[in-house]
């Protein structure tokens, strides 16, 4: 089995191999491939690799390359891990929003759709290059924003899945919780990428006893002071919100507090350096410490389940993962990329039903849908309006003098990422 990681050079990349390393009995990897055109951190993290496999007694073989055909070339899967543009770009889709006074992040908002605009032209460019080579191979997402990359994959037909780590960051906080093990954990995980409610928490699988209420009445301190947002809230609204909504349910605050403190790129920027430092070191053969604070916690694990479930039939019955609505959520268009439960196997993911979320919680999911769509055609065709107009739809920008104002920035410190600007 061969599988490709693009953006092998990524500092994520260590959390993966381990992975790979410590779940070999679920995934079996002849041949495990990192592409990066970035030749220094490529030769840094695919050395720590290799030392990482080697510790851990796996028998497959890690190769190094920039040659994206060379590497996709035969490939099982292809996960891609991306950033157009690095942490510099990261950088500015953080910091030039709030000058509006919206937030500035790298996935939502007026910078997710900056991010989403350099990204989806690349990937597509990956993905058709995967089709050339080996039209059924399984492409893995993990680039953000993944329900906007995912969602262009998908409409031009290729064989892929969106994968985020949030749901089974809260499986595993929830297990803790509970005094279970993280497979007796199902949730209930309803909504879009980075737009998520967990509703249910059953024990056993789909149909197993709900025990959220007892979750919320027993640790909804612990999961508000988790979530940076009040007891109160939880209690009212009776559902656990992923941390991304924060920035629809504390909007100016959180303004508040980016305006006053260095940025998130800015803190992995320098964490990046000094991975890459360690990752240098020859006597390193286990993913640091550090490496926990980078973001993506069990994103190997995710995507190890994920992938042995889409090539062999193995891995967790049902998983979180992004793909096509196809009516789960009647109120949704067939071809919204949502983030649900889903039975895997090797024909793809088929969501689990859902019953009819709240309309506090429809109602936002429908607005963000569509300035996905909005955002989508902005990637695809390019041009100010099209970016005028997905920012206009955002809820969290939503002014037209905002919107204005925020497609000058956009396009003004995206131009060399941008084929039509």
């Amino acid at each position: 089995m061969k599988l490709t990681v693009v953006g092998g050079g990524s500092t994520y990349t260590p959390e993966l191999v381990d992975g790979f390393a410590r779940l070999r009995g679920n995934l079996p990897l002849e041949e495990l491939v990192l592409v990066d055109p970035a030749a220094d951190r490529l030769e840094r993290v695919g050395g720590l690799a290799r030392r990482i496999f080697a510790r851990q007694g796996h028998p497959g073989r890690i190769v190094t390359t920039g040659d994206l055909d060379a590497a996709v070339d035969g490939a099982d899967a292809v996960l891609i891990q991306l950033r157009v543009g690095g942490q510099a770009a990261r950088e500015q889709d953080e910091t030039w929003p709030l000058e509006c006074g919206c937030v500035g992040q790298e996935t939502t908002g007026a910078g997710g759709l900056a991010k989403a605009l350099r990204t989806v032209p690349v990937v597509l460019d990956i993905a058709e290059r995967v089709r050339r080579r080996n039209p059924r191979a399984w492409i893995v997402d993990f680039t953000n924003p993944v329900g906007i990359v995912t969602r262009a994959l998908l409409q031009a037909g290729h064989r892929a899945v969106g994968l985020c780590n949030v749901a089974i960051g809260f499986q595993r906080r929830f297990a803790g919780l509970l005094d279970v093990s993280p497979a007796d954990v199902h949730l209930d995980h309803v909504g879009l990428n980075h737009l998520t409610w967990e509703t249910g928490v059953r024990l056993g699988g789909p149909e197993g006893e709900d025990v959220l209420p007892r979750l919320l009445s027993d640790h909804a301190d612990t999961l508000a002071a988790d979530l940076h947002l009040p007891r109160p809230l939880l209690d009212r609204l009776a559902v656990v919100p992923s941390y991304y909504l924060r920035y629809y349910y504390a909007h100016d605050e959180v303004v508040g507090e980016l305006r006053t403190k260095p940025s998130r790129a800015a803190e992995v920027a320098a964490m990046e350096r000094r991975l890459l430092e360690m990752y240098g070191d020859p006597a390193l053969d286990e993913k640091p410490e550090l490496l926990a604070k980078r973001g993506g916690a069990y994103y190997s694990e995710a995507a190890v389940d994920l992938t042995a479930a889409l090539l062999t039939g193995s891995g967790s019955p049902y998983q979180v993962v992004n793909t096509r609505n196809s009516g789960t959520f009647p109120f949704l268009p067939d071809d919204a990329v949502i983030e649900v439960q889903a039975a895997v196997g090797p024909k793809g993911p088929s969501p689990l039903p859902v019953p009819p979320p709240d309309a506090l919680f429809a109602g936002l999911m429908a607005n963000v849908t569509a300035y996905e769509d909005l955002a989508l055609r902005a990637a695809l065709h390019g041009g100010r309006d099209h970016v005028f107009r997905a920012l206009l739809a955002h809820p969290l920008v939503g002014q037209y003098a905002c919107a204005d104002t925020l497609t000058d920035q956009l396009i003004a410190h995206n131009r060399e990422h941008l084929a039509w600007a």
